[in-house]
C-alpha cells in the first residue's frame, strides 16, 4: 500500500491511471503524448506504476499496451474508507462549532 500512496502523489501519475480508465490498453506512446515529456521520462512513471501493482504492460511486436490494475486501488480505499468515520465527526464538530460561534 505504500507503493500505492507513493505513485498517487505524482500528478502525471495520477493522469495516466485517469486515462487509462477512460482508453484502457494505449500505448506507451500514446501516453506520453499530452505530456511535455520524452519517452524515457514516461517509461520511468510506468515503472513507479508497474512497481505498485496499479498498471500491467502487454508487448505485441514493437508496441507495448498499458492496462489499468484496480486492485491497489481498492485497497487503499478501503484503508482510507476505515479513517472516513473519524473525519465525518471531526468536520460535524468544527461545523458545530462554527454555527455555534456564528450564533453569539
Amino acid at each position: 500500500m505504500d507503493r500505492t500512496f507513493s505513485a498517487l502523489a505524482d500528478p502525471t501519475r495520477r493522469e495516466v491511471l485517469l486515462r487509462l480508465k477512460d482508453e484502457p490498453g494505449l500505448s506507451v506512446s500514446e501516453l506520453a503524448r499530452p505530456f511535455s515529456q520524452k519517452l524515457p521520462g514516461m517509461m520511468k512513471h510506468l515503472d513507479v506504476l508497474a512497481d505498485a501493482g496499479l498498471i500491467t504492460r502487454a508487448k505485441t511486436g514493437r508496441t507495448v499496451s498499458v492496462h489499468l490494475v484496480v486492485g491497489p486501488m481498492r485497497e487503499a480505499m478501503e484503508w482510507l474508507n476505515r479513517y472516513e468515520r473519524f473525519w465525518t465527526v471531526s468536520i460535524d464538530r468544527l461545523v458545530a462549532l462554527v454555527e455555534e460561534d456564528g450564533e453569539r
